[in-house]
């Protein structure tokens, strides 16, 4: 296993900041004091984002608290503070937000502790915390209620798929698709898109994944869940497994996701009655999520000055190699990869 940085949502959020960094950090303490009703405090980075969010620790007196800084030119903190609630409301140890001031963009929340799940997953322990995990996505998911959460169209799936061939292909890879190329590649995502849509819809955190649980009590505690929709079943079991920073041997996935369905249905959660079915959903579905996630990361790199994150892009490609190898549907994807990373010359790639 290797660990990394985090991932962030598909969302382009470039714009040009408010005022200097120097005057939020300014603003956030000033505000911070009034929060705290006067009591003295000291914060020290907590963790960055990949978004324009920041995080700190915050000491007064005998509690801690995290403080968030999302410049709201550049992001907005209500969708943060409705899905709090939701997971709240669900018995989910989210934070709690102590006070907020959606104008300056700052948000005084629970401190959920220090150690996420990344940190201190090992052989040892994982089937444990992900027992936990499988345990707070049912509850999460049997919360679910048409009209809460904004819908997990296919203009969205469609736009997270695009990052694939926009940033990684044509800008990472300097690879230009040939007319045959391109059409091709639509009819394989039409194919996933129709998967995709066709699977039951319930609450989708949709970064549901080892950086984003913390080792808490109760556990897990749950964050980054700002980009929660109403989507497809599969998404968040598939960000959990195959993860951004994190990997695991198929034997152990099949059982953790046999392990979900079976609490899934005993929930009376809407899942495919045969497994196997459910798992090629589970699959389809991780892979409309790794092509997007290939994308993102030649973005932030590109885009955001970010380079980190392409450290990341040879487990992705791993598991879209291994999605497309098993489902017909996919392969043809196969030599596009080849071509892109040089390993075949002697043709191009036709569908």
């Amino acid at each position: 296993m290797r660990r990394s940085a985090m991932l962030e949502s598909s969302k382009d959020t470039r714009k040009t900041p408010a005022f200097p960094v120097t005057d939020r950090l300014a603003a956030l303490d000033a505000w911070l004091l009034r929060a705290l009703g006067g009591t003295p405090f000291r914060r020290e980075p907590a963790s960055a984002d990949a978004s324009f969010r920041r995080y700190f620790r915050v000491f007064a007196g005998d509690r801690t608290f995290v403080a968030m800084d999302a410049p709201p030119d550049r992001e907005d903190c209500r969708p943060f503070i409705q899905v709090a609630g939701l997971l709240r409301n669900a018995q989910l140890n989210a934070p709690e937000i102590h006070a907020q001031d959606l104008d300056q963009g700052f948000l005084l929340l629970t401190d959920l502790g220090r150690q996420t799940y990344l940190n201190v997953l090992d052989d040892a322990n994982a089937d444990a915390l992900f027992r936990d995990a499988i345990a707070a996505l049912v509850t999460w998911q049997r919360a679910s209620r048409e009209g809460v959460l904004p819908e997990f169209s296919e203009p969205l799936l469609r736009r997270d798929l695009d990052l694939f061939p926009e940033w990684y292909v044509g800008r990472h890879r300097g690879y230009t698709l040939s007319d045959r190329e391109r059409e091709g590649l639509e009819t394989m995502f039409r194919k996933v898109l129709d998967n995709n849509l066709a699977q039951p819809r319930v609450f989708v955190h949709r970064d549901f994944m080892p950086r984003n649980l913390m080792v808490s009590e109760p556990g897990p505690g749950i964050l980054d869940f700002q980009d929660a929709v109403m989507g497809p079943i599969g998404y968040d079991i598939a960000s959990l497994f195959r993860d951004a920073f994190v990997s695991w041997d198929e034997e152990r996935i099949l059982d953790w996701t046999i392990r979900y369905w079976e609490l899934a249905r005993k929930a009376g959660l809407p899942v495919r009655a045969d497994f196997s079915d459910f798992w090629r959903d589970v699959e389809w579905m991780g892979f409309q999520r790794h092509l997007k996630v290939l994308g993102i990361f030649a973005r932030i790199n590109y885009r955001d000055g970010k380079p980190g994150y392409l450290e990341d892009t040879p487990r992705f490609i791993g598991y879209v190699r291994h999605a497309a190898a098993r489902y017909r549907d996919l392969q043809p994807l196969l030599p596009l990869l080849d071509a892109l990373e040089g390993t075949r010359t002697e043709a191009r790639y036709t569908f």
